[in-house]
């Protein structure tokens, strides 16, 4: 094993030994929230504080279902070197006149939320309230795609990633990194100039490729997509050459150039991040928007389930025990959502939960073997609309109705978003395998408009009552429940 390797190993014990010393003075769990582009991190985060917070009912959520919460309230960021997560200017957005959904996570932020409470243990209430701290991680669904680049060379990316930019669905995106691709050879020298052309199309592709709304995944380096302060630098100036059979490239070769790049990639930016934040966490939600998929047809539900495996495959998961939370603690608790539940009818709740169970069927299956406990639910952390029914043909059909956003159309009508509408939104297959193969409903495609925020209720006290939601105490019960006994 080399030397760096060992070395890697004991910091990271040391940075867990250090985690489970604090928590022993101020118990803490480390929830980690992720999930692809556009599946509503913010939006679950925002909503998760602001229920907690304001005591809402929450039935399902033990610790608030027997009354045994005092209060939760935030307190000053724990990681100096961590962005604070914005939940005042989040909640400001959703309870704006008109209200909008915030904007999408784009850089890993953080979050302290403690909770006092009663426990349910007889000796520990005759010492008083008990206090839990929860540490929220939040981070752009685009980094996850990095993860599974750690266990890849750079030829055997370099492989899988014009392959995927071959497709038919990406292939028009592509098109130029293409024509540009097919000039260059890999065993010519290495010139800069060269290499920022390739990495500036194929920078382009992906962000063409990222803007079909049923895109969803598998569009690795996800710092391309979202570099934030890496704009620009070295590490962010390779792409994908074609090998074409040779089996070694000269040391100043094109090819050796955007190697050794996209090698500096794995060490300077993907490690530290799934060293700093990702390992470790102690729960985790993930959340997917399965309904874009659908949307997609076969290659989107297909492109997920690809996507679902690999992420999945990347967390440390497992029971803990004193030497593993000494030493290498592990994620015990995974909650798969998908999202946006409340575009569809209630019927269809449970269909959608069994059609994400299916799509992540292979992952969690390792993850349960590890010993994690793993809960799959359709959820919506925010409720755009409500339930309704409309007639056709004196056939009575299950609606949901709300205010579809600005440039949203059914059939040839367009919204403004000032206007509420009952749509049919179809039914989903009793059999997942059906949606796999791209299912669509008798009466056509099967398309999901999206709505604005529902309207905020004001209280006497002048904040705002709690959003209405689908299963979000669900999702905090399997998450955080036990750690409140």
């Amino acid at each position: 094993m080399p030397l760096s390797t060992y070395s890697q190993a004991a910091g990271d014990a040391a940075r867990s030994f250090a985690d489970f010393a604090g928590g022993l003075i101020s118990p803490t769990v480390k929830l980690g929230v992720t999930g692809l582009a556009r599946s509503g991190k913010t939006v679950f985060i925002t909503a998760l504080v602001h229920n907690l917070m304001a005591r809402a009912r929450l039935p399902f959520f033990d610790a608030a279902a027997q009354g045994r919460l005092v209060r939760a309230y935030l307190e000053p960021q724990p990681d100096a070197f961590v962005a604070r997560f914005p939940f005042e200017k989040h909640l400001a957005d959703l309870t704006g006149n008109p209200p909008f959904w915030p904007e999408s996570t784009r850089r890993i932020s953080q979050l302290r939320l403690t909770i006092d409470y009663s426990s349910t243990k007889f000796w520990k209430r005759q010492l008083g309230r008990e206090a839990l701290h929860i540490d929220i991680v939040d981070y752009p669904g685009e980094w996850l795609l990095d993860l599974p680049l750690l266990s890849l060379d750079y030829r055997t990316w370099s492989r899988s990633a014009l392959e995927e930019s071959a497709k038919p669905g990406r292939k028009k995106a592509a098109r130029l990194f293409h024509a540009s691709l097919g000039l260059v050879d890999p065993s010519d020298p290495s010139d800069e100039a060269v290499a920022e052309r390739l990495s500036d199309l194929f920078k382009t592709y992906l962000r063409e490729a990222r803007s079909d709304p049923s895109a969803l995944s598998t569009l690795p380096p996800g710092r391309f997509l979202m570099p934030g302060d890496l704009a620009g630098s070295p590490a962010l100036t390779f792409a994908p050459l074609d090998a074409r059979g040779i089996e070694q490239f000269p040391r100043n070769s094109l090819w050796a150039m955007m190697e050794g790049r996209y090698e500096a990639y794995k060490t300077y930016v993907v490690r530290p991040f799934f060293r700093d934040h990702f390992a470790r966490l102690d729960r985790q939600i993930v959340l997917i928007d399965v309904l874009a998929a659908l949307n997609g047809g076969a290659a989107a539900m297909a492109d997920l389930e690809r996507a679902m495996t690999e992420i999945l495959e990347c967390f440390r998961t497992g029971s803990n025990s004193l030497w593993s939370n000494l030493f290498g603690p592990r994620i015990d608790r995974v909650v798969l959502a998908a999202t946006k539940a409340d575009h569809l009818h209630h019927q269809s709740h449970d269909r959608l939960e069994d059609i994400l169970a299916k799509i992540a069927n292979r992952a969690m299956d390792r993850l349960v073997y590890t010993g994690a406990q793993v809960k799959v639910l359709a959820l919506a952390a925010i409720r755009a609309t409500r339930e309704g029914e409309a007639r056709r043909g004196g056939e009575r059909l299950p609606c949901i109705v709300g205010y579809p956003l600005p440039g949203e159309t059914i059939g040839r009508r367009r919204f403004d978003g000032n206007e509420e509408f009952a749509i049919f939104p179809g039914d989903l297959p009793a059999n997942p395998e059906a949606a796999l193969r791209g299912w669509q409903i008798e009466q056509g495609e099967m398309r999901f408009v999206r709505f604005r925020p529902p309207n905020p209720v004001r209280l006497p006290s002048g904040g705002f009552a709690p959003f209405p939601n689908i299963r979000l105490d669900r999702a905090i019960e399997t998450l955080i429940g036990d750690c409140l006994a």
